[in-house]
């Protein structure tokens, strides 16, 4: 399968002022779907702060890294922006999936700004800080992520319609 790596970010588990429940239940269902995980790693909410994270992530040459946290209303969540910043390439359907199957779920489900898109030969997923909604979101596409990756990861390629 591929490797993985997740992020919590978030300014009081990164003090150590909270304990991260999110990344945990992330690196769970991502062991549980066959992924080898290199690391975890907490970061606070600073853009320069998860910038450094997602740029470690991709030297470790991830091939799936999971952002959780930073997603909301609140001024310091800036997961988003800096993913959209740091990505080579948008990949809006991830996030559209993950909001239409939250919104079966809860009407606050329009108020994810979560984000996913492509550096180099990794996939970037942002997820909601609650562990209950990240497990929710990342259920939502996990069953599609491997074909994406195999594609992104030079997986076999011809010209037919299905590939």
């Amino acid at each position: 399968m591929y490797t993985a790596k997740v992020i919590t970010v978030s300014d009081r588990c990164s003090r150590g002022e909270a304990v991260d429940l999110s990344g945990p239940a992330v690196e769970e269902m991502l062991k549980s779907a066959g992924y080898e995980l290199l690391s975890s790693e907490l970061c606070s909410d600073d853009p320069d702060s998860i910038r450094i994270a997602l740029q470690k992530a991709v030297n470790e040459d991830a091939a799936l890294i999971i952002t959780t946290g930073g997603t909301g209303f609140s001024p310091r969540d800036n997961t988003p922006e800096v993913t959209l910043d740091f990505c080579d390439r948008p990949v809006p359907g991830i996030p559209e999936a993950m909001r239409y199957a939250s919104l079966k779920i809860t009407p606050r489900a329009v108020l994810s700004r979560s984000a996913a898109g492509i550096k180099d030969h990794s996939l970037i997923i942002n997820l909601p800080g609650s562990p209950k909604g990240a497990k929710e979101n990342l259920e939502a596409v996990i069953s599609a992520l491997e074909h994406g990756l195999k594609m992104l990861r030079g997986g076999p390629q011809n010209c037919s319609a299905e590939s």
